[in-house]
């Protein structure tokens, strides 16, 4: 066997989270003690590799949800952020001293642009500074992070020089943020190889990426680097932060546990808590994730198409390239709408009502799902259901009439008006007008001249059917005609149609009856 064809064990990438950092620095979403408690927890099940716990030295509520959170958790690395300054460094030493494995993340602006603005430093004293704070934090914790803030704009021998000096005095990993989403993937894979060829002592140090979203491109740039050499990935969860937003986690995981043969690195993440993470997360923050969000967005595993429906139900691969249960999510979902086909109708019927339905029963099922699908949104199971029920699919023998056009027109003071038309079985069209009390029992009024039956109303009842704002509504009938009482259903979207059609269906059901011969008593079924 060549060594071409031995399958390679992946490497191990190393996840930093820091939801509970970056991510809360995003306007809207600050957490209290409490909170970021509870999603530090779920980060552990998770099995993150580093949690960055906040940014001790920036409140004293920071400080103590740091600390709180080193008390606790022991099966991650807990992180605190500080700029290169003593006050900073050692404040992120005191909320650390708990932890089982603490890390101080120290970061330090490097780009012409933030040198000249911000910091007011030159390249000389860039470097003094930044080997400083490294040889401070080193007194507290072996494991000190190093970020030359606004990387993917520094120049790159510069960069270079900074990564080496820290590097020499023990910083265990130094981490390229592309601070303002600038980097390009092909530009920030080759900034990444650049740094292991030209930083002499980069094999001491794992090189970690950070990068923003305001490209879109923080999920792409992540991956090329990690195509590159990085071995560490910061990310949060649902992709929040300043701005646009940081890297998503969920998205950087499955993409290299479902590409891990084209990236040959894998993580530790239990991703089947991906899910559960995700929706504490939203909740915590309020903000929403949008439907068609990567992984944990409430489309990500829905189809609609009548085509990717079909290719789905014959094997689920055709249009799925993950399965919804790795990331905690519910099973697939066949979204039943406008666009959805015969194939997958018919597989809903049968998982709703168990059997299956000949061709025939549904052409007529679909004609109707099609009207009713351009009228929703979203067509619900239930939706599904009470069509069956209104095509009376199992016996049409009983159906004397069906309903046609209807009008109805009615104002305050003066009596409604109705007009309806009525098929009957040879095609023939049959209507009339008439008023009413109100608009049902004028529409009700025309059925009856139709069908010359005189019928009174015992009792009339709407619910609504199914979900939704523009939810089905079902009315429900009980008439007397003579000594036969009858029941009607009907429903629609418009609950006078729905009116309607119940009391055609009771009307045809006496019709029937009345067609079978004399019964006694009435067509109720008994306890």
């Amino acid at each position: 066997m060549s060594e071409s064809e031995i399958e390679m064990e992946p490497e191990r990438l190393i996840v930093f989270d820091t939801t509970l950092r970056d991510g809360e620095q995003c306007p809207g979403a600050s957490l209290n003690i409490k909170e970021k408690l509870e999603v530090a927890r779920q980060l552990s099940l998770l099995k993150v590799d580093v949690i960055e716990a906040g940014f001790p030295v920036a409140s004293p509520g920071d400080f103590q949800a740091v600390e709180t959170i080193a008390k606790e958790i022991r099966n991650a690395s807990i992180a605190g952020l500080a700029r290169a300054y003593e006050k900073d460094i050692v404040a992120a030493a005191q909320a650390l001293e708990k932890a089982e494995s603490p890390r101080i993340h120290v970061f330090l602006s490097t780009s012409k642009s933030h040198r000249t603005h911000m910091v007011k430093k030159a390249k000389e004293e860039i470097v003094t500074m930044a080997v400083d704070a490294i040889k401070m934090a080193k007194k507290y914790v072996d494991d000190v992070e190093f970020s030359p803030m606004d990387a993917s704009r520094t120049e790159e021998d510069f960069l270079a020089t900074v990564l080496e000096a820290v590097i020499d005095v023990g910083a265990t990993t130094v981490n390229i943020p592309d601070t303002v989403g600038y980097a390009i993937p092909e530009q920030f894979g080759d900034l990444i190889s650049y740094i292991k060829k030209n930083v002499s002592n980069i094999d001491r140090s794992i090189i970690s990426v950070h990068c923003h979203n305001d490209l879109g491109l923080a999920v792409a740039n992540s991956l090329a680097a990690v195509r590159a050499g990085a071995r560490q990935v910061e990310c949060t969860v649902n992709g929040i932060g300043e701005r646009a937003g940081n890297a998503a986690m969920e998205e950087i995981v499955m993409a290299l546990k479902t590409r891990k043969n084209f990236y040959q690195v894998d993580t530790q993440i239990e991703t089947k808590h991906i899910m559960a993470c995700s929706k504490m997360v939203s909740s915590l923050t309020g903000f929403f994730v949008q439907r068609n969000k990567a992984i944990v967005g409430k489309n990500a595993f829905a189809h609609e198409s009548g085509i990717h429906q079909h290719g789905f139900l014959k094997k689920k691969d055709t249009f799925e390239i993950m399965d919804p249960k790795h990331v905690g999510a519910d099973d697939s979902e066949l979204v039943m709408g406008k666009h959805s086909g015969r194939s997958a109708l018919a597989h809903k019927v049968k998982e709703l009502m168990g059997y299956e339905i000949s061709q025939e029963d549904l052409d007529i099922l679909f004609d109707e799902f099609k009207i009713l699908a351009d009228e929703k949104k979203e067509i619900f199971d239930e939706d599904i259901v009470s069509l069956i029920h209104k095509q009376k699919l199992e016996d049409d023998s009983l159906v004397t009439y069906r309903l046609g056009k209807f009008k109805c027109s009615f104002e305050t003071g003066g009596a409604p008006q109705a007009e309806v038309e009525l098929l009957g079985k040879d095609g023939a069209t049959f209507s009339a007008s008439a008023e009413g009390d109100g608009p049902v029992d004028a529409i009700y009024n025309c059925i009856d001249k139709i069908s010359g039956l005189q019928c009174k109303l015992l009792d009339y009842q709407v619910m609504s059917k199914t979900k939704g704002q523009d939810a089905q509504g079902e009315v429900t009938v009980l008439v007397l005609n003579e000594t036969r009482e009858s029941l009607g259903k009907g429903s629609s979207l418009n609950t006078l149609e729905a009116s309607a059609e119940a009391y055609v269906d009771a009307i045809n059901k006496l019709l029937f009856k009345r067609k079978s011969g004399p019964v006694e008593g009435s067509d109720i079924p008994g306890p």
